[in-house]
Formats: structure tokens, sequence, C-alpha cells
């Protein structure tokens, strides 16, 4: 049986990737993927209320020396129909049994994460967090000014790279969000709206000792690592959710 969750969020949806699909169904990739590309019309069916034009395909990384390989990513109807031409064994019915408590997990996130943004608590933490936010901003532009002026030509780029240091330290999670505070819960908003504030209060303490612009950057980043060592690194689960979409769920 393939080891590690098969079921993931990918583009706002629950879907399980037939990279690891082949493994639980003990069954070569390349004759899944023909499988499917077989009966592709039904699985476009399958995809949403419209046809589809094309099934959904992610480019898989290389394993140490190999190459890249190109798996597609199928939602619940399409994994549970890809199931139903396999064989059953004991372990393939395993995997299955697996994989629906896999998919029946990734709805729950789903509809949590809709409701944690129907939260009062929640909006008021958000609410709090961005003023926070906007100060560590502030104290961006002024340590970008001040980089510039040691001679920094890209100066800039800090406010992205502190932020992807940032998010890094704390957070484990596996696709781009366009605003990746807005699917945090209250607990994890509270740890980056602190974290903001240890890397304001670093930048100013090192323009303060006139350091090199190059090491306030490193000691932000130090103490930004040791506050997640203290609190732990955890994962971003919850998804952004079209308002069409939250609609279907409710029902």
């Amino acid at each position: 049986m393939a080891k590690g969750k098969t079921v993931e969020i990918y583009n706002n949806k629950a879907r399980a990737g037939t990279w690891l699909i082949s493994k639980g169904f003990e069954r070569d990739h390349f004759k899944v993927m023909r499988l499917i590309q077989k009966y592709e019309e039904r699985f476009l069916r399958l995809e949403n209320k419209r046809l589809s034009k094309s099934l959904i395909i992610r480019r898989v990384p290389a394993k140490k020396a190999g190459r890249p390989i190109d798996e597609y990513m199928l939602n619940e109807q399409q994994t549970i129909f890809l199931g139903t031409l396999f064989r059953n064994t004991d372990k393939v019915l395993d995997f299955k049994e697996n994989l629906a408590k896999e998919f029946v997990k990734q709805r729950t996130w789903i509809t949590n994460s809709i409701m944690q943004r129907e939260n009062p608590d929640w909006q008021n933490v958000r609410r709090d967090g961005k003023l926070v936010y906007r100060q560590k901003t502030d104290v961006i532009k002024t340590f970008v000014e001040y980089a510039t002026e040691q001679g920094s030509v890209n100066a800039k780029m800090y406010y992205t790279n502190l932020a992807k240091m940032e998010n890094s330290a704390l957070f484990f999670f596996n696709q781009k969000f366009k605003n990746m505070r807005e699917v945090l819960t209250i607990k994890q908003l509270m740890q980056v709206s602190t974290a903001d504030d240890v890397i304001e209060k670093a930048l100013l303490e090192g323009i303060d000792q006139e350091l090199h612009y190059k090491e306030c950057y490193q000691l932000a980043k130090s103490r930004i690592i040791a506050f997640a060592e203290i609190i732990g690194k955890s994962p971003v689960l919850s998804i952004e959710i079209k308002k069409e979409e939250n609609e279907s769920l409710r029902i």
C-alpha cells in the first residue's frame, strides 16, 4: 500500500494523484494513465457538471536520479470510478478504504474552513493581524531604504524574501495561496502576528545598531527560527473557497 497521504487539497479541491493511486492499486503508473486516457470521456464527465475539455495534470518532481513525470489529479468521483476498473485484493481493498476516509477528512477540512471565516472571533483576530502586518510593512520600507543606502541593488526583494522566510519557518503547505493568511486558523493568525512583531523589532534593532543590511536580515531570520522552534511548525490545511462552492458544500 502507498505510504503517506494520497488525498490532498489541490487547486481548492480534494484530489488524489495517479502516481500514489497506482502504488495503492498495485498497478504500473503508465498503465493507469493509459487506462484513464482510454475512458477519458467518462472521467471528463465526472470532473464537474459541465463537460471539461481536459483532465487535471500535475508534474511530479524527479525522484533521485529519475525524471519528472506527469500524473492526473482525480477528484473523488473519478477516483471511485477508477477503482472499479481494478480487481480487488486485500491490499487494494485496504487502500480503497483508506482513500474513502481521506476524502471524507478533506471534505471536513473544507467545511471547517468555510465556517472558520464566518466566525466573528476569526474575523476579529484577522482584522487585528492586518494592523500588525501594516506596521511590519512600514518597518520593512525603512529597512529597504537603509539597505539601498548601503549599496543593495535589489533591496525591494526583501518584502518577498521576509514573507517567504516567515511562512517557511512557521508552516507546512503544499499549495500556493493568493493570500495565505486568509486560510490560517485563529491560533495560526495569532502566531503569525507575533512573528510579524519579531521581524519588525529585529530589523529596527539592526538599524539602530548600524549593522550591515544582510546582518539585519539574518538577525530577523534567526529570531523567527527560534520562535518557530518554540511554537512548532503547523500545517496549512484550510483552502480558499469560491462563493458558489460554499453554497454547494452546505447542502
